[in-house]
């Protein structure tokens, strides 16, 4: 045996029953014949049986020749390493688990799984994908499956968290909302909000894995997923607050009002059309094109000050403070006894900007992909401290047919019709539909409603907030995810 440095060393063995020499190099990699493992990348751990180290690893499709091969589908593999003695055998496990564990994975996750969600297929996709590949990874979990909304929500705000290194979700975006909806109103939220989150994609929509995966290249599937959240990087994810009185609620995807919000939501009672509902309810939605009066008011980004009209905060006939962002004149405690209280942006010494209706469609963006087939705001960071807006004040119907069939790549932004930019608060006065002045519209927060006016599919049952006046607000970086990055 020769020793070359702390991971660097080589022997004789047998792999998978051929007789070679294999070595453990500085950078981690397993390499025997023409073949390497990159343990980062692929190896997911290993069992001693017998004489025998069985090394499991998640390897991409196609991939032969030592550490090649094009991003794609994963294929699970299993080598079996013979070392030539008892003693080889024991140095062999020691090097490899001083490896993995200097790798800073996870050792002990919590998992909700949603057997509700999309097509209902979350407790099948964590048998058949997530439970083989985490205990190959000898990663000890607490599955819960979720009884109802909210349910993992309240998990959340009670969970013991120094038991667990993170906190999965076999699910759409929504549990992931409710997750963290649940950190951020614990009294110790300061330190429950780091706790890392994964989503395995088994949802309806399941934007923020598509955003995740797409963004080194790799398709939105379960086990692409779970290697991300087993290998155990991290990036930080802006999350919005969303505030109208005393009531708040915490968003990490997309808010919506106007034509995507009511396509969202009232193809609901299309669903038995399965993932056609969308697009036949956009047609639908498209040749009775609705426009809704309003306002918004924002703070850019800069570079985006040229849109919208120059204003300055004054008291509105309430004697409000206007605009009056997350607590930032009520002071922390009011809104809230306990919890995150807000970011504090003093959002008066802002610049602020404001556009008048009608609109076909606001839509805030937190990340690029509002699911796994649209790629809503193509600048979106995870981490900017910014929302994308994307505006639609006018456009013809054919103009918004064209618009929509390329929404798939993200092309849609670049259309005459549509405004695109980026800002730090931003406040919504929703109005009454220009069509039907007797009737108001939706507001759609990552998936879920979270306010119908009058006159809406199902007007009257409950919602989180009303159909009026509400600001958000961005903090950068304030949330913490499993990432492939």
């Amino acid at each position: 045996m020769e020793a070359g440095g702390e991971h660097q060393f080589s022997d004789r063995a047998k792999v998978n029953g051929i007789s070679t020499t294999v070595s453990l190099t500085a950078d981690g990699k397993l390499r025997w014949s023409n073949r390497c493992l990159a343990v980062e990348k692929e190896v997911l751990g290993f069992a001693v049986e017998g004489s025998k180290l069985r090394i499991k690893a998640l390897i991409e499709r196609g991939v032969g020749i030592c550490c090649s091969g094009s991003k794609g589908t994963l294929l699970k593999k299993t080598f079996t390493f013979e070392p030539l003695s008892e003693n080889q055998l024991r140095l062999w496990s020691q090097k490899l688990q001083q490896l993995i564990d200097s790798l800073g994975r996870p050792k002990r996750l919590f998992v909700f799984v949603n057997p509700y969600g999309g097509k209902k297929s979350a407790s099948k996709i964590f048998v058949d994908d997530v439970k083989p590949l985490l205990e190959d990874a000898n990663i000890v979990y607490e599955v819960q499956e979720t009884k109802h909304q909210g349910h993992a929500k309240e998990i959340a705000q009670t969970l013991d968290l120094s038991k667990y290194d993170g906190i999965v979700c076999v699910s759409g975006d929504g549990i992931l909302v409710e997750v963290v909806n649940g950190l951020l109103q614990r009294t110790d939220w300061t330190t429950a909000i780091r706790m890392p989150l994964g989503v395995v994609p088994a949802g309806t929509g399941n934007g923020m894995v598509k955003s995740l995966l797409d963004s080194v290249g790799e398709p939105c599937l379960p086990p692409n997923a779970i290697l991300t959240i087993i290998r155990g990087h991290k990036l930080s994810l802006d999350v919005a607050t969303i505030t109208q009185g005393e009531t708040r609620f915490f968003s990490v995807l997309m808010l919506a009002w106007g034509l995507v919000a009511d396509i969202d939501i009232e193809s609901e009672k299309y669903r038995w059309m399965g993932s056609a509902r969308i697009d036949f309810y956009a047609i639908k939605r498209i040749f009775s094109l609705r426009k809704y009066n309003g306002r918004i008011r924002y703070v850019p980004a800069p570079g985006y000050e040229a849109h919208g009209e120059a204003i300055i905060p004054e008291r509105d006939s309430n004697g409000e403070i206007f605009p009056n962002e997350n607590g930032s004149d009520e002071g922390p405690g009011k809104i809230q006894q306990c919890g995150y209280q807000g970011s504090g942006i003093d959002v008066k010494n802002l610049e602020w900007r404001k556009i008048d209706g009608p609109f076909v469609s606001i839509w805030l963006h937190n990340v690029p992909w509002g699911s796994e087939d649209t790629m809503a705001a193509p600048d979106a960071k995870f981490s900017d401290g910014y929302l994308d807006l994307i505006m639609i004040k006018d456009c013809t119907k054919l103009g918004l047919l064209s618009l929509m069939t390329q929404m798939n790549n993200g092309g849609h932004v670049k259309s005459p019709y549509v405004t695109y930019l980026k800002v730090k608060a931003f406040v919504l006065e929703p109005g009454l539909r220009n069509d039907d002045p007797g009737k108001e519209g939706i507001i759609d927060v990552d998936g879920e409603v979270l306010a119908r006016g009058v006159g809406t599919y199902k007007y009257g049952q409950k919602t989180l907030m009303a159909y009026d006046k509400l600001s958000i607000n961005v903090d950068q970086g304030l949330a913490t995810l499993f990432s492939p990055i």
